[in-house]
């Protein structure tokens, strides 16, 4: 008899693993463009120069010959180090630091290869991406692994002195109703409730003493 199968729970899609890791990567990967436009954008403007998607998406305006391809390279590691920031937000697991790093340059150097029609054969710009990459993954580590040793607070206060015990044992004026005295005092109430009743002194002992 064939079992009935049971439907799937609302999301159980979005929580795949795969859709999850592909949806952080394009996250990651937008905003390091989005950045590095932007920074790129504010270089150009001040430095006076014309700005073009060759700066960004181009490997050959990454030289070492010229003041703007420096420049391109400062920006690019300050990206890198923005993005570290992202990685703390979206990823916060050290051990998949590594590979998400990794995978966003890689993804890098393919659209760089397809927008320029060619694999990058400039020097500086291959060692741009090592350092690039070791700098986001020894700070996205290193940032994880921050927030994951963080102490977890659960509340409460630590106002509480060792003295309050007193407190917590009720107050020892009003007496001890279960062992039918007070303490400090003569006087207390029965365990029946049946009323208040005074300790006195036997006579035969007061003679004695």
């Amino acid at each position: 008899m064939a079992r009935r199968r049971r439907p799937p729970r609302p999301g159980a899609l979005i929580e795949l693993p795969p859709l999850k890791i592909l949806s952080q990567i394009v996250i990651l990967q937008t905003i390091w463009y989005t950045l590095g436009t932007v920074l790129i954008l504010f270089m150009a403007l001040v430095a006076g120069a014309h700005f073009n998607l060759d700066m960004v998406l181009s490997w050959r305006s990454l030289r070492g010959d010229t003041t703007v391809g420096w420049m391109l390279g400062l920006v690019w590691m300050l990206d890198s180090f923005l993005e570290v920031i992202a990685i703390l937000f979206f990823i916060s697991r050290s051990k998949l630091v590594p590979d998400f790093a990794l995978t966003l340059h890689f993804i890098h150097l393919v659209v760089t290869s397809l927008y320029s029609h060619s694999i990058p054969r400039n020097w500086l710009w291959w060692i741009l991406q090592i350092a690039s990459a070791a700098m986001m993954t020894f700070l996205g580590v290193w940032s994880c692994q921050w927030r994951e040793l963080r102490p977890i607070s659960f509340g409460g206060s630590n106002n509480a002195q060792p003295g309050s015990s007193r407190e917590m044992a009720g107050p020892s004026e009003g007496g001890d109703e279960e062992q039918g005295f007070g303490q400090g005092r003569g006087r207390g109430r029965g365990r029946d409730g049946a009323g208040e009743y005074e300790m006195v002194t036997m006579k035969g002992d007061s003679e004695e003493s």
